[in-house]
């Protein structure tokens, strides 16, 4: 299974559109070159949304028609196997095309997931076993899941050390305080998914697992030397781009040292300098959820998307208000239209 950000990306029909190629193409041209539809159509592929029902509705097919490339589902989404299954079905057929389906499906307290499902453990309870078969094997059966049910990217694991007792965030969903433990493991879980045909998701790159704040409600700023970061942050996503892993999530943490301005969600340097060049992840990037108060508070979505295109993004997340996914859409055409 291999995803290319800029070629043809893994999709489990192995008929998956070259999105992101056409849309970057696409983003780079002039408004004369292409139609006010193309334009459209190529810059919504840019985004990852969500809706709030268990089935189809007809604000999702709205931002289906104008080419998102993806629908993130909730808990709110689910009921049960059957019904995920149907609704994922549904949302591939009436989008006509190629389309994928992601969900956050960590273990623990992250699942969304409700009824006759495996009950996975946190991954710091996996992280204590220094297990790594048994670990291959979690993906495993969460890849089968997944895929039972017709999701295609699994937005795990978190690749974040959990260095700090205090983070609000983090803590048990990180498999432990060793950059190598959390390398090993968090490697085995992306083997076990993707050998069960669902794109694994590194998470949160650079890394969240020390901050004392959570970025859904603030914005974390890291003053971290980046001897630090290269010792305990960065092994673990490098072992994960070693491994093949397809996505990549980035954090909405400044990392001072790398960029003192911006998160790394909408850095240039952390994404297209560290992430690309340093690392080599040819994979697809995507942003966690723009409407988190780190952005929203600070930038706004919409800031956010123009940013973050020009950083590396490749799909951003905006999970959650309907009006505000298509303004985020919409002015990322007007930015497209003035140069």
């Amino acid at each position: 299974m291999v995803w290319r950000r800029r070629g043809c990306v893994y999709h489990p029909s192995r008929h998956f559109a070259c999105h992101f190629k056409a849309a970057c193409h696409h983003a780079g041209g002039k408004r004369s070159e292409m139609s006010k539809i193309e334009l459209d159509t190529s810059v919504a592929r840019l985004f990852a949304v969500g809706f709030h029902e268990t089935s189809v509705t007809d604000d999702l097919m709205w931002l289906i028609d104008r080419g998102v490339s993806a629908v993130v589902l909730f808990k709110r989404n689910i009921e049960g196997p059957e019904q995920v299954a149907k609704l994922c079905g549904e949302i591939k057929r009436r989008a006509g095309r190629p389309i994928l389906i992601a969900i956050d499906q960590e273990g623990g307290r992250v699942m969304r997931r409700r009824g006759k499902f495996t009950d996975i453990p946190t991954m710091r309870d996996v992280g204590r076993t220094n297990d790594v078969d048994l670990a291959r094997h979690v993906g495993v059966v969460l890849g089968r899941e997944l895929r039972a049910v017709n999701i295609d990217v699994n937005f795990a694991p978190v690749m974040d050390v959990d260095t700090n007792p205090a983070n609000p965030v983090i803590g048990d969903r990180s498999f432990g305080k060793s950059p190598l433990l959390v390398q090993r493991m968090g490697v085995a879980i992306i083997q076990g998914l993707q050998s069960a045909g669902v794109a694994a998701c590194a998470k949160h790159f650079p890394g969240h697992g020390d901050t004392d704040s959570d970025s859904h409600y603030v914005l974390p700023v890291l003053d971290l030397s980046l001897e630090r970061l290269e010792r305990v942050e960065l092994p673990p996503f490098a072992a994960a781009v070693k491994a093949g892993v397809a996505t990549i999530m980035t954090s909405h943490v400044i990392f001072k040292p790398i960029d003192p301005e911006f998160p790394a969600t909408m850095s240039e340097k952390v994404i297209g300098g560290l992430l690309r060049q340093r690392l080599g992840f040819e994979g697809v990037v995507f942003s966690d959820d723009l409407e988190m108060r780190s952005i929203t508070e600070h930038y706004g979505v919409e800031q956010a998307v123009i940013r973050g295109l020009r950083a590396g993004v490749d799909l951003f997340c905006v999970c959650h208000n309907h009006p505000l996914q298509h303004r985020a859409i919409d002015r990322l055409i007007d930015a497209v239209e003035s140069g």
